[in-house]
Order: C-alpha cells, then structure tokens, then sequence
C-alpha cells in the first residue's frame, strides 16, 4: 500500500513555491498535503497531490525539477502517544525512518502520517502485524 509522493526541487527564491502551486491549480490538481525541507540554495517540496502522474507530468513541461518517490501513509489516532507505537514497531524491525510529516483529516478523529523509510515493504509488513492502518492511494488521494 505504497502512495506516490511528488518531490520538487527549487531554488530558494522569492516566488519559486507559488509558481508550482499556481501550476497545479491552473490544471486541477489538488495538494493533500505537503512539507518543505531548505537549505541556502534550494528547497525540496513534497507533495502528495490527487493525481500524482498527471501533477509529475505537468511540473516537468513547466521545467521543474520532478521526481516521484515512495511513501507510505498511516493512519494514528489524535491523540497524544499516537505516533509512539508506529515508531517504536519500526525502530523494534531495525528500519530507518529518512523522514515523515503528518496532517489531521477532517472525516475522522485520526491523523495521517507520511512516512519515507529505506526498507518500505519491510515497514508496510510490520506495522500491519501491528495492527496499523496503512492508507492506499486511492483513500489518500481522494481524502476529504
């Protein structure tokens, strides 16, 4: 249950980010959620967005930097502790967690987290044994 996830790479310039969401809303494709990591010269959005192929395909016809990586998304309660067990499962199966980030849905009492890890079959296998919820991409995708 792997999701697609959009990385851009810009420049850290003034109006880099608003052209890639103006591309985007200009050909319908909607931000579900994202994440900005910089540095001096250049930033690394990630995007998860409704449609992944169709977003990759138009951001590199308006000469952005693309790329489509991986990732999982799971389902934790709101709640404080929520994201302990995940973490510790994966800690517990030794896999290395490069980078996450979370949002809350509106439809439920849940927080969705985004996860990048280097073994990702491995991370899905676990944290269903655990009893995780691990989203697909049609629910992320279409999330409300």
């Amino acid at each position: 249950m792997k999701i697609k996830q959009i990385s851009v790479f810009l420049e850290n310039k003034s109006g880099r980010l608003a052209r890639v969401t103006r591309v985007l809303a200009e050909n319908k494709i909607n931000i579900r959620a994202l994440s900005i990591a910089d540095t001096t010269d250049f930033g690394i959005l990630r995007l998860i967005v409704n449609d992944p192929d169709t977003a990759h395909g138009i951001l590199k016809e308006n000469g952005f930097s693309v790329n489509v990586t991986d990732v999982i998304a799971v389902e934790i309660t709101d709640s404080p502790g929520g994201l302990a067990d995940p973490l510790a499962y994966l800690k517990e199966a030794s896999i290395n967690i490069e980078y996450l980030y979370a949002f809350l849905t509106r439809a439920s009492q849940a927080a969705l987290v985004v996860f990048r890890v280097e073994q990702i079959d491995e991370a899905i296998r676990v944290l269903q044994e655990k009893g995780i919820k691990i989203l697909g991409g049609k629910d992320v995708y279409e999330m409300l």
